[in-house]
């Protein structure tokens, strides 16, 4: 995995599993990783281009797709950290990667893919100019630096 200076639009967040995440299996419930990907993914919002600034221009994003890779169980006491980041930025869509680990273990990998589209028709957008530029601007810096 790259280092986070070589992830674009990188985030991180700690997790702490609750006794109602915890499934038959007594480990964290699959469902569980959709919702931390919901508060990763807000997190780069909030850091990168708010969601509140995406929704006065009448934009939204959605997600079309999301895979997860799990690798190990999460159990009720563990003290998961989520990571998040671009790995890709196209015109239209985008694809974000993120990883989930305990005492530095992968125990989950996930990639979503996802548009922007404006409220009032549903109908996709390119993407935000402001994020587009995050990217690049990354991507420069790194392409520079070797």
């Amino acid at each position: 995995m790259p280092t986070n200076s070589q992830m674009p639009l990188y985030v991180e967040l700690s997790f702490q599993p609750k006794t109602y995440d915890i499934d038959f299996a007594g480990h964290v419930s699959n469902i569980v990783y959709i919702r931390w990907l919901e508060d990763l993914r807000l997190s780069l919002l909030d850091t990168y281009l708010p969601l509140n600034t995406l929704m006065e221009k009448g934009i939204a994003p959605v997600v079309m797709r999301t895979t997860i890779d799990y690798k190990r169980p999460v159990k009720l006491f563990d003290k998961p950290i989520g990571k998040m980041w671009a790995g890709e930025i196209g015109n239209a869509k985008g694809i974000l990667l993120a990883e989930f680990s305990v005492n530095s273990g992968v125990v989950a990998t996930a990639e979503q893919i996802g548009i922007f589209v404006r409220l009032d028709s549903g109908r996709p957008v390119a993407f935000p100019d402001e994020l587009r530029r995050h990217f690049e601007e990354f991507q420069k810096s790194i392409h520079n630096s070797q």
